[in-house]
């Protein structure tokens, strides 16, 4: 079923139930995280194969950004045998974590969720058009999620809701299956006995002394404009300028197509297929030769005449160039992301700015990842407490996010090494930075070097 619809018939039951909602998905959510999963999926509603193309930007943004985030990212969960247990069960989170993120800076939400499986623990990666935030806390915390599972059996289609609510530090999560012969809706209820693989589920379980949602909430760092606690695409501020830049990029294309070279030749110098009832080039040659009907007389129109005008890509190119960065400044990333680096016709100080821009933007980022890492190892602890998987024991978690996007360190170590020869930074305080001594031994290597003494270290 699509969002929209399942959005839809998922509020219409909580409602005919008396349940209270803050209306986080509203139509005007719902609709914004269609169309950006669709411009994810290069199909914006622009988009028409004869005449718009796509040239890809949404993902390419989306995959820079989460590129820029999960940079040399480390996660270490260490202390016991617990934490062990937990740093084993993040494993594929960490080795796909840009991959995740991506999906997440797309679509402007995503939700890592923990489950039993066997004897050990699974995570789910919830896309933001597959989970339905019902409720939230003053924080922006979850407080009602409705998760769904949905396949299809010949002309049946069976959808699994499972509901977890929070409430006076109580869990509840509530299993419910329904049948349905129309896409469209949700359909009767029925037992969750009528499905093998949901057989084993129970209805309803609860759990108390609960202060959070058991899982982890991903949520891109960005103000949206319609009022709800939920998450905005990355390129949610670009879309009219993305749609713009691949009407651009289009042109650019079409200039090349119909500037191809070729060569006008009369019908009556090809062959004429009976069987299509067609003039026809020579085989491999569709492309070059051009038929036409040569009917005007000799002294008119030549029997064959060259095809081959100027291709103006120059003034093609340089708009696209200005389209693609203004959607940086908009995506808040720096200058050359997208564009051509080479073509940035901006001062060092508009260069700097946008570097520090795209920092800060990549920065909040990051911490918005980690508390949704954070959350996601506590909702596993939970789940192991609950189940006895491992003993209790103590659990320390360790971040690493990289933040060299803004620091080229070459460049900064030529600057340095300018500022020691105008004596502005004294030359101990560099080989500390860059050789990693303490002030004493800076100190000493200084003087050595000076006095043209060889260094020892102690």
């Amino acid at each position: 079923m699509k969002f929209d619809k399942m959005a839809n018939q998922i509020t219409k039951l909580l409602k005919e139930e008396g349940i209270e909602l803050d209306q986080a998905l509203t139509g005007e959510v719902i609709s914004k995280i269609e169309l950006w999963s669709q411009m994810y999926k290069n199909k914006g509603p622009w988009i028409d194969n004869g005449v718009v193309k796509s040239a890809s930007i949404p993902s390419s943004i989306a995959g820079e950004v989460a590129r820029l985030t999960t940079l040399e990212a480390k996660i270490e969960v260490d202390g016991s045998t617990k934490a062990n247990l937990i740093n084993s069960t993040l494993a594929n989170i960490k080795e796909r974590l840009r991959e995740y993120a991506e999906y997440g800076c797309a679509k402007g939400s995503l939700i890592f969720k923990p489950y039993i499986k066997g004897n050990g623990i699974s995570i789910q990666i919830v896309q933001s058009d597959c989970f339905f935030p019902v409720s939230f806390d003053d924080s922006g915390n979850i407080t009602r999620c409705v998760f769904t599972e949905q396949f299809r059996d010949g002309k049946k289609i069976y959808t699994r809701l499972e509901i977890h609510e929070l409430k006076n530090q109580m869990l509840t999560i509530t299993n419910r299956a329904f049948m349905s012969m129309n896409d469209g809706i949700l359909g009767s209820e029925i037992d969750l006995k009528w499905v093998p693989q949901w057989v084993r589920l129970k209805y309803s379980v609860t759990f108390g002394n609960v202060d959070q949602l058991p899982f982890g909430y991903y949520r891109f760092p960005i103000a949206n404009e319609f009022n709800a606690p939920v998450g905005a695409s990355c390129y949610s501020k670009a879309v009219h300028l993305i749609a713009e830049a691949d009407r651009r990029y289009s042109q650019e294309c079409w200039e090349f197509e119909a500037k191809e070279a070729a060569v006008n030749i009369s019908e009556s110098m090809m062959y004429y297929n009976k069987e299509i009832g067609a003039y026809q080039a020579p085989k491999g040659k569709e492309r070059l030769y051009r038929p036409f009907r040569w009917d005007k007389g000799a002294s008119d129109e030549p029997f064959m005449k060259d095809y081959s005008p100027d291709i103006r890509i120059e003034q093609y190119s340089k708009g696209y160039e200005e389209q693609l960065r203004k959607i940086e400044f908009a995506c808040s990333l720096a200058y050359g992301t997208l564009s051509n680096v080479n073509n940035v016709d901006k001062t060092a100080e508009e260069i700097k700015t946008s570097k520090q821009r795209s920092y800060t933007m990549i920065s909040d980022n990051q911490k918005a990842l980690q508390k949704a890492l954070e959350n996601l190892i506590h909702a596993i602890d939970f789940y192991i407490t609950i189940y006895d998987l491992a003993p209790h024991g103590k659990i320390n978690t360790q971040f690493e996010w990289d933040d060299s996007i803004i620091v080229d360190s070459e460049k900064e170590r030529i600057r340095d090494m300018q500022e020691v020869t105008m004596g502005i930074l004294p030359k101990y305080m560099y080989i500390m930075k860059w050789y990693g001594l303490d002030e004493n031994k800076a100190k000493k290597m200084a003087d050595s070097q000076t006095n043209g003494l060889t260094y020892e270290d102690d």
